[in-house]
């Protein structure tokens, strides 16, 4: 798998000024990488119409942080797949970690939501990840293949081609998460590789495996250079533009080195 994907989340920190400030640098640094590398965004919902507009004309993917998976309907305070499509949204994070603990998201809710979004020609980027407690208990794979296997539920194997899955162990996401030893990560990602070519056997290969959780500048090396991540999903060290350059500098060296 040639490309490499790194994105941020900015949740909930940056207002529409700060975020229209921010991407107009991002586009700069863009301009200085090369195809290999797949760069993505992901705003809060009052930010995605002014940024889109930054972006348009640029390498620079735009996503949403989640979405309803019904077209319409009385579901207060929710945005549909027709809202972003009309947007232009490129790609919709779903299932993240903060969304099934403060909003009771399932897995069953996320494959509605994996569907909805292919429907409307948007990349679902699905997140799944373990709970410490799970860990301690060594049934991580079973956690974690449990997810995909329901989250991805009824695929064909063309749908599965325009899937992202990031792993996202929840202990390592957030300010007080632990960064997971690279090797943790590496055997993970070669298992979730073996899990989705049982699942999509044409297209198993296809998908890319993003690893977040604490990504910084002293370890998105190591991750990177495990043969099933491809791509990084990156917290705080990109919510700081200046080191998200960085990062993204050393990374454009490392491809090429």
């Amino acid at each position: 798998m040639s490309k490499i994907w790194v994105g941020t989340n900015w949740k909930m920190t940056k207002t529409i000024g700060e975020g229209i400030s921010y991407t107009k640098e991002l586009k700069q640094v863009a301009n200085e990488l090369t195809s290999n590398i797949e760069l993505f965004i992901i705003p809060s919902f009052t930010a995605l119409v002014d940024i889109k507009k930054e972006v348009a004309e640029t390498r620079i993917k735009l996503g949403a942080q989640n979405m309803h998976w019904e077209d319409k309907g009385a579901y207060t305070g929710e945005i549909s797949p027709r809202m972003l499509n009309e947007i232009g949204i490129d790609l919709v994070e779903l299932g993240h970690s903060e969304r099934r603990q403060y909003y009771n998201e399932n897995d069953s809710d996320i494959n509605k939501k994996v569907v909805s979004a292919l429907k409307h020609g948007m990349k679902p980027l699905v997140c799944i990840g373990e709970e410490i407690e799970q860990k301690n208990n060594f049934i991580s794979f079973e956690i974690l293949a449990a997810q995909l296997k329901v989250c991805l539920k009824g695929l064909s194997e063309e749908d599965a081609k325009q899937v992202l899955v990031a792993y996202e162990p929840v202990w390592a996401i957030g300010e007080k998460g632990i960064p997971a030893d690279s090797n943790y990560v590496g055997e993970v990602h070669t298992f979730l590789r073996h899990t989705l070519v049982e699942m999509f056997l044409e297209s198993g290969y296809e998908i890319p495996l993003l690893y977040g959780g604490s990504v910084n500048l002293d370890n998105f090396l190591k991750y990177i250079n495990h043969q099933d991540v491809n791509g990084l999903f990156v917290g705080r060290t990109a919510w700081d533009l200046e080191t998200f350059t960085v990062l993204l500098h050393e990374l454009e060296k490392h491809l090429y080195s």
